[in-house]
């Protein structure tokens, strides 16, 4: 090979070098920070007969945990503490997701991107349907709507059921 031509194909080994790590610093540079997200809870819909017990209001709150403490492990969200006086609010209102548009105003108060809630509907001790719903703060857009179908009202069903969608459908995952 005469020597500029060597000499050309090394500048382009060099500049393709020097192209693949300023690429790859880029994309590591340019790493989204975490999405703040105002989490509401839990919500138990009883269209059961008989009233909503202690232990459902414990789950309830165990699946809260679980949610926050999985999304958080992505590291692609941030969770914004939600002060005692906008929890009271909220807490006398419709619920989040029932009231037009106002989880909107919360996520703002609450200097969030997302505003995010779930619902587990309990048909009987026997049929649950468990639902996670994230919505844009700054777009109004839903991002993330997923139920799963949960048989058997205890700890296991509906903490199985969470994990399982979170494990299959984890909210900002791209898909390729």
């Amino acid at each position: 090979m005469p020597k500029n031509e060597r000499h050309s194909a090394f500048t382009l080994v060099v500049l393709g070098t020097i192209g693949i790590f300023t690429a790859t610093f880029t994309a590591v540079a340019t790493q989204e920070e975490p999405q703040k997200v105002a989490f509401v809870g839990f919500r138990i819909i009883n269209d059961a007969m008989e009233p909503i017990s202690d232990a459902e209001n414990n789950r309830g709150r165990l699946l809260d945990t679980i949610l926050v403490n999985k999304l958080e492990q992505t590291g692609r969200f941030e969770f914004v503490p939600i002060p005692k006086t906008i929890a009271e609010q909220i807490d006398k209102g419709p619920f989040i997701g029932e009231c037009n548009g106002c989880e909107i105003d919360y996520g703002r108060k609450l200097k969030a991107d997302l505003i995010a809630w779930g619902t587990v509907q309990k048909v009987s001790n026997l049929i649950l349907n468990l639902n996670v719903h994230m919505k844009s703060v700054h777009s109004g857009e839903m991002t993330y709507i997923k139920s799963v179908d949960i048989r058997g009202n205890n700890d296991r069903s509906w903490t199985k059921g969470l994990e399982w969608m979170l494990r299959y459908y984890t909210p900002g995952q791209k898909k390729e």
